[in-house]
Parts: C-alpha cells; structure tokens; sequence
C-alpha cells in the first residue's frame, strides 16, 4: 500500500512538471512545426499505443501562470487555440489518470497520433470558399480495366516468279494531242526550215541586239579589234560555221583560214573573215548587258537569277521543244552532263559519268526516237527546300499533265525513283518504272525469303504493295526495280552466256521480270538523244560559263531538227537523210552556198603535139614519125597520124573532118 502511494505522488509531481513546461511561451525563432518535425525524429516508441493510454488520476492545483502566444497562422491547422497535449510515455500495464483541469489557461487537444489506423478518422471540415477537390486517381493498375490485343500484321515475305501476281490498274492512255510532229504532214520542209523553228529570225534578232550592246561595252572599256554592228543574215552565217566547224574536226580555230597550205581549207574563208568570226565569238551575249549588271546587284538574294543570261534563247529553245513535237506514251527523265569547268556555283562533279564536270541539265525524252522534250538546268541547293526532295522536285516539273495529257509510261533510274513519288505520279494517272535504292524511304527492307549472294541467276523475288510492285532479280548482281504497271513475272527470258566446266562458253535462257524487260527497252531515251548530239556537236572552248550552255542549245536544236525530218517522212512515207547528209544540207543552207558546185578548171596539158618533133628535111616532116591513131583503132579502123597528146602521149588524128583527139578525151 505504501509502494501506490509513493507512486502515485511520483506521477503527480510528474504531471504538474509537464504542465508548467506547456505553459511557458515559445522563444522567438522557434515554431510549432519545428516542434511537429521533432517529434518525427523521436523514439518510434512514443509513436505507438501506448502513447494514448490515460495516466493515473491525480488532481494538483496549480497557480496560474501568464502565457505568451504568437499570431495566429491562416492556415486552418494554426487557427485553433488549444494545442494538443504532449505525449509522454507511460507503461503498458498502469492505468491512467484522468487528466487534471487547469483553469488559468484553456484546454488543449490532444497531438494527432501517426498510427491512423488505431484512431477514429476526424469529421470533414467544410470550406466553403473553395470548391471540393475531385478524388485523386488510383495509380493501381489491377483495378483498370486490361487494353484489348491488337492484332499484330503479318510480316512481309518475297515472293518468288512462282507465285501469282494481279495486274495493277493502269491508265488508259490519253495524250492532250497525237503523239507526232506538230506539222503539216502534206507539206515539204527543208533542214534549214525545222532549224529556224527553233532558232526563229525574232530571236536572231535579238541575239544580234545583245551582242551588239556588248561589243561597244566592250570597246569602251579599251578592247581593240575591229567590230561592225552585225545583221541576221551574218549571225545565220556565224552559227553555219560553227557547224561546219562540228563536222571538219581541226586543231585550232585559225586552221580553217589558213591560206597557201597543202590542207588549207576555201570554204570558211569565203563565208566569213576570220577577224569578224573572231569578234563575234569573243562578244557574244544572249541577254542584255544593262539588264545584267541589275541582275548581278542581287547577288545573294532571292531575286537573283543564275540563269539570267541564258533566259532570252532558252526559253525559246524550251517552248519551241514542246510546241512542234508531242512525245509517244514512254518517255524517259535523266540528267544531262555539258562539259565545262567554269567556276560558278552552278558546275557539278559526276565521278560516274563520262563527262565528270560541267553544268548538269535534267532532261525528258522520248524513248522511241531520242527527241528532247523538255530540258531544266540544275543551278544547285535550293535556299527554299520544298520538303519532298530534288529527284521528286524534278519528275513533277518536266511531267505536266497539262501539256502531256494522261496514261505516260515514265521510266527514270534510281537517282529520281521513290514509293513518294511513283504515288504521286499514280494520282496523277501516270505510271512510272525504274531502278530504286533499297535505303529510301517506304522500300521493303525484310530479309524473309530474300535473295543472297548464292542465290541461282535468274531467281526473281517480288513483293507488291498496292499499284507498287518491288522486283529484285539476280543476274550477275542483283537488281532492284519498282513499277505501278507491270505484273512481277511474265514468262519472259534472256539469253546469257555461261563459262562451262572445261572453259568453253555457252548461251542460256535465265527468266527475267517484266519491269526489267520493259526498263531496259524504254529507258534510253535520254541516252540516245546525248549520241545523236555527241555525232556533231558545235562545243569547243570559250571564256564565258553562258558560251558552253549556247553551243549545247545549238546541239540541240540541229538534232530535234533532224528528229523532226525523220518522224515527217514516216509520215510521208518517203526515205529521210542520213544525220550525216541533213547536217551538210543544213550547213549550206545557213552558210548561203550550194552544196554542190561547178568543177575548178584545170590548166589544160592535153594538147595534140607532133610525134616527130626533129625532122631532118622539111619536106618530109609531115610523113617521118608517123604512128596509128589509137581511137581509129578503136572503132576497127586503120589510121595514121603524125599528131599525139602531149599528157596521154597516145597517137591521135586531128582534121577537119576527123578529130580523133577531141573524141577520145571525151570519152
């Protein structure tokens, strides 16, 4: 009994001290967060059930004692005035004492446990300046519903000339005029007539103007040589030249006026003096001079213009291309190299081609006959970028369905060849075919049943993705050609030669795809335009960049000329002239001479002679030394005659009544 007594006065004094440890007010710098963040980093102990048990019941009387409090936090935890009581630990098996009443200062509540699961979950308090808060979403994902399966695609596989293919469906072919010469096909054209179709006598003339406003800008600036203002008929006259010049090959420009030489040459100097060939070559302008220095001022600008010189006859070229000719269904796009090593920004470098450096110029070409179409000059990176690339940029600009019509068959290689493209040519009902690279964009990459580098020659795969069919074939590399008009395999076969076992070489028939058929037999239309160009063309050397591009749009004015002459006799059902006889008619004809002319008398050396020059008397001068008359013999007679030609040396009778010698040199 007296142990309780003595502990109950322990735990008395004990609650007396906390109480008045309460009451004292909080020092400046200190707060009751501090406090709650204290009371995280007590003993774990404290935090338990025992920390709610009641104490012993001991009632004390306390004096009152002054508390200083600080403003009150807005906050709706600050803004109540009691503070929850301190918990201190008590043993799990005393009962507790009821707490004492302390009448100088209110009560304070009790300091929220951190066990929420022992304690009564608090009434909701009511905000009503501010509206509820929606419940925070559940991050579990048992209780979300589970996301359907999405069928996954089968993967793309080859397949192989085996297995069936459905014919896309192509456009029915539907030119805006018929496929053939813009010409009256009753009527008769000379060479020199289709020239000046592309070289019109407006154009000559204008020609003449530029060239004449260059000359004197020229020789303002001190040029000496002798210049005069030149007409049309002198400027057909210069471009005859450069085209006899393309056909008579020499060393040096000078060579075909010099004179007193074993290989001198009489035509070009009785066409043109070689001073006024040479001024006008050195002074030639297609554009005009005054407009040129206002071009070149807007150098780095948008309203620049590389092509500015050019303009003035290559638009004409460019416009009389597409007037006088319409192409058939296959056409072929390629580039085309002009030999130059100018330094403009506009010169490009092709390792791959012939012709490695020069102006690059893409071109649309008929594939039956080689005609140039339509033609665009590359003048480098765009400053504005369309977004869909230069091969694709290029295709779009030659292929206008305004002036072709619908139902073109464009074939191209895999520098322009794409699945962006080949779709946008579709929409616009044009098929195209070509050669592609495996790393642009859309193109099957799948290895399943692909071809290897063991693969047998002739093996074909093919996979077809709408009006797009991709090929691969192996012959003795492997080829890659995509198309929206041919089935993948035909039946169709090519001979090629196989090394046997013992070294001999034999011929076999490996299939091969129908679009490779069809590109190797339509894609060269471009080709064969450069060789009819390469035959004669009018290049040589020149200091001017706008020089090379005349020389080229000259090239290409004399071969759709003869294009032209060619296409109109099958018209006419008539035989045309070789290239090689239209290019000499032509020549003539701009140069003013006939193309066949009078033989050059030669100095006379048949001349009758006596056969006795040295007769010893006078009297017998006329018998000594007399011989038989060749042409008598001749006709079966017998005659003599003291008479002979001194270049043949033939005995001849000469007299009135019977010439033999004039008779046997015409004959």
């Amino acid at each position: 009994m007296a142990k309780t007594l003595i502990l109950k006065d322990v735990l008395a004094a004990l609650l007396e001290s906390s109480d008045e440890d309460e009451r004292v007010s909080e020092p400046d710098g200190f707060s009751s967060d501090e406090d709650e963040d204290y009371d995280h980093r007590r003993d774990p102990v404290e935090d338990g059930e025992d920390s709610q048990l009641p104490g012993p019941t001991v009632t004390q009387a306390a004096s009152p004692v002054p508390v200083t409090r600080s403003p009150p936090d807005p906050t709706p935890q600050s803004s109540s005035t009691t503070r929850p009581a301190k918990r201190f630990r008590t043993p799990q098996h005393q009962p507790a004492s009821p707490p004492t009443q302390q009448p100088s200062s209110p009560a304070r509540p009790a300091k929220r446990s951190r066990t929420p699961q022992h304690q009564p979950a608090p009434p909701p308090t009511q905000q009503p300046s501010s509206p509820a808060r929606p419940a925070k979403r559940s991050r579990t994902p048992q209780h979300q519903p589970a996301p359907k399966p999405t069928q996954q695609p089968a993967p793309l596989s080859w397949k192989t000339e085996k297995d069936p293919d459905i014919a896309p469906s192509v456009s029915r072919f539907q030119p805006a005029r018929t496929p053939r010469p813009q010409l009256s096909s009753t009527s008769t054209y000379t060479p020199i007539d289709l020239f000046k179709l592309f070289f019109p006598v407006q154009t000559i003339q204008t020609l003449c103007q530029n060239t004449n406003k260059q000359a004197a800008k020229q020789m303002a600036q001190g040029k000496k040589y002798k210049w005069l203002d030149g007409n049309i008929g002198e400027f057909y006259k210069y471009i005859g030249l450069l085209l006899y010049m393309a056909m008579v090959k020499l060393d040096s420009i000078a060579d075909y006026w010099r004179q007193n030489h074993f290989f001198s040459l009489p035509i070009p100097v009785q066409i043109m003096p070689r001073d006024t060939y040479r001024a006008l070559s050195w002074n030639l302008h297609l554009s005009d001079p005054e407009e040129d220095v206002q071009n070149d001022q807007k150098k780095g600008t948008a309203d620049h213009d590389k092509l500015f010189r050019l303009k003035p006859l290559m638009n004409t070229i460019k416009n009389a291309c597409m007037s006088f000719y319409h192409p058939h269904r296959d056409v072929a796009v390629d580039e085309r190299m002009v030999a130059s090593k100018s330094k403009t920004g506009m010169t490009q470098y092709m390792k791959a081609k012939p012709i490695k450096w020069g102006f690059k110029l893409f071109v649309l070409a008929d594939s039956r006959n080689g005609y140039t179409v339509d033609f665009s000059v590359y003048t480098g990176k765009s400053d504005v970028p369309s977004g869909h690339g230069l091969s694709y940029d290029v295709v779009m600009s030659l292929v206008q369905p305004g002036y072709l019509g619908t139902g073109y068959h464009i074939y191209m290689d895999n520098f322009y060849s794409s699945p962006k493209l080949f779709r946008a040519l579709h929409e616009q009902k044009f098929a195209a075919c070509g050669t592609y690279r495996e790393n642009r964009k859309d193109c099957p990459r799948t290895t399943n049943n692909a071809l290897t580098k063991k693969s047998e020659r002739g093996s074909i795969r093919w996979i077809r993705d709408g009006p797009l069919i991709y090929v691969k074939w192996m012959d003795t590399r492997e080829v890659s050609v995509c198309s929206t008009l041919h089935t993948a395999y035909s039946g169709n076969a090519v001979q090629r030669r196989v090394k046997q076992q013992d070294g001999s070489w034999t011929k076999t028939s490996i299939p091969c795809p129908t679009p490779v058929m069809e590109y190797n037999a339509h894609m060269g239309g471009v080709d064969h335009s450069d060789q009819l160009i390469q035959y004669y063309s009018a290049q040589h050397k020149t200091m001017r960049w706008y020089r090379h591009l005349f020389y080229h749009f000259l090239d290409i004015a004399t071969t759709n000329s003869y294009i032209l002459h060619k296409e109109l006799c099958l018209a006419q059902q008539t035989t045309p002239m070789t290239h090689r006889a239209f290019m000499e008619e032509l020549t003539v004809e701009l140069c003013g001479k006939p193309l066949h002319t009078a033989p050059v008398p030669v100095p006379a050396g048949h001349i009758p002679v006596p056969i006795a020059v040295h007769a010893a008397d006078s009297s017998t001068k006329a018998t000594t030394g007399r011989s038989r008359c060749a042409h008598c013999q001749s006709q079966g007679q017998r005659k003599d005659t003291p008479w002979k030609c001194r270049e043949c040396d033939v005995a001849l009778c000469v007299q009135l009544y019977r010439n033999c010698f004039a008779a046997w040199h015409d004959s």
